[in-house]
């Protein structure tokens, strides 16, 4: 991992990468939904409402996976001080909210139907909306800390205490007698029928390659931010040099 620590060789990776994620995903999105959307049959409990889970499950499952990754990114910020680290974990949290918000909007809409209501104060729903908010709350603290040239160890330290909720919102429906049906895949096992799995199984997959596209793409825009910041701070130095050195010159 530290081979790629040089940003311009992981921009050199990344440059090829992006766009081969962000196909690959597309076009494994575009396939899962319209089988999932259109030519699954409605199930035989929930109706066509089952349909949401081709794209609530995999907003879900990337709302966790993304803390997660922020998490692993601020253990390498802060044992190895990885120098890529701060910049992977920022590209990471502004799509790991989007697909939080995603995976509320959309257990929402599910839940009227279902439940009778948009909301409800059950566990897995409210530990997922605290996610949400610790998104929220990432982002705002690592671009103040950006902002002003503070140390990124922070946002790092925050990162990690923010990863207390993801084994939470895993094992909520198991621990709190709740209204969200209990876990439907688990290892080695799946509750959910075949003809929904398949197609569910490549929305996962193509909504994965999405967010990894869009992590990288997020990281280089950070990079190209970061150079044109030292190259301004550099410009402004060497402007204020001649300014600086005039009147010893002059005396």
């Amino acid at each position: 991992m530290h081979g790629y620590a040089n940003p311009t060789r992981f921009l050199s990776l990344a440059s090829w990468l992006t766009p081969l994620l962000l196909g690959a995903g597309a076009l494994l999105t575009v396939a899962a939904l319209v089988w999932g959307l259109i030519y699954v049959s409605p199930d035989r409990l929930m109706g066509e409402t089952v349909r949401i889970l081709f794209i609530h499950v995999p907003s879900a499952w990337l709302g966790m996976g993304g803390w997660t990754g922020i998490a692993i990114a601020s253990t390498a910020l802060l044992i190895w001080k990885h120098p890529l680290a701060a910049i992977a974990a920022r590209g990471i949290a502004v799509p790991g909210m989007v697909f939080t918000a995603i995976c509320l909007a959309t257990g929402s809409i599910w839940g009227r139907p279902t439940w009778g209501t948009w909301w409800v104060w059950d566990g897995r729903l409210t530990s997922m909306l605290v996610l949400l908010f610790l998104y929220a709350g990432y982002i705002a603290l690592a671009q103040a800390s950006a902002r002003d040239g503070g140390s990124s160890k922070l946002p790092a330290i925050f990162g990690l205490v923010g990863a207390i909720n993801i084994p939470i919102i895993n094992r909520s429906v198991v621990w709190w007698n709740s209204l969200h049906q209990p876990p439907s895949l688990t290892a080695g096992k799946s509750a959910i029928d075949g003809e929904f799995l398949v197609p569910l199984l490549i929305a996962v997959l193509g909504f994965s390659l999405l967010f990894g596209g869009a992590v990288l793409m997020r990281m280089r825009a950070l990079i190209a931010e970061m150079q044109a910041e030292a190259r301004l701070r550099r410009r402004a130095l060497d402007d204020e040099a001649p300014m600086a050195a005039a009147p010893a010159g002059g005396a």
